[in-house]
């Protein structure tokens, strides 16, 4: 049985690092058995359906795909339109910001309760920040370009891999996903 997921990948075509053409992407994970492979924007957001059913394999499928295809390591983090949904849902900070200031870092891991503690402790200016098990949503109310709390930083304190999206492109892979748009 078909199944569609979103792979998320961190940091390529980013300030001219880790450069892969979508088209060449979409290739790649053509030729690994992945079905109706569709990417949003250049940042590594792809659609696509499986008969795969089990995310670890998924993910490790596609690193690995990536580093013979393109010969760099890329942090991949794969979720179902569910998973984005649930997480768009929950956000604590819907109502209160601008949408411009929401973005929402993506945790491949469930962190550990007192590194959770010991970041929910720190405080940073213009941010306010809320920590779920998959998700640490972020409000920056001067834009994510001028944020401390950023991925690197979570990555450090909560010892998980992340990748962060804004708003508009969550909303947009969780579209695809619902709309069959793939």
């Amino acid at each position: 049985m078909m199944r569609t997921y979103i792979v998320l990948l961190r940091g390529i075509n980013v300030s001219g690092q880790k450069k892969i053409k979508m088209e060449d992407l979409r290739r790649t994970l053509e030729n690994i058995g992945l079905n109706d492979v569709t990417t949003y924007i250049q940042s590594g957001n792809i659609v696509f359906n499986s008969d795969l059913m089990e995310i670890d394999v998924i993910e490790n499928t596609i690193h690995d795909a990536i580093l013979n295809d393109f010969a760099f390591e890329v942090p991949t983090l794969v979720v179902t339109g569910d998973g984005i949904k649930q997480i768009l849902g929950e956000n604590p900070f819907v109502n209160e910001a601008d949408e411009n200031q929401l973005y929402f870092v993506l945790l491949k891991q469930h962190p550990k309760q007192e590194l959770v503690d010991g970041l929910n402790e720190q405080h940073f200016p213009d941010e306010d920040f809320h920590i779920t098990p998959a998700c640490v949503y972020l409000r920056c109310k001067r834009g994510y370009g001028n944020a401390k709390l950023n991925n690197n930083l979570i990555e450090r304190k909560l010892k998980v891999e992340a990748t962060t999206r804004n708003l508009k492109t969550m909303q947009k892979l969780l579209e695809m996903t619902s709309q069959g748009k793939i």
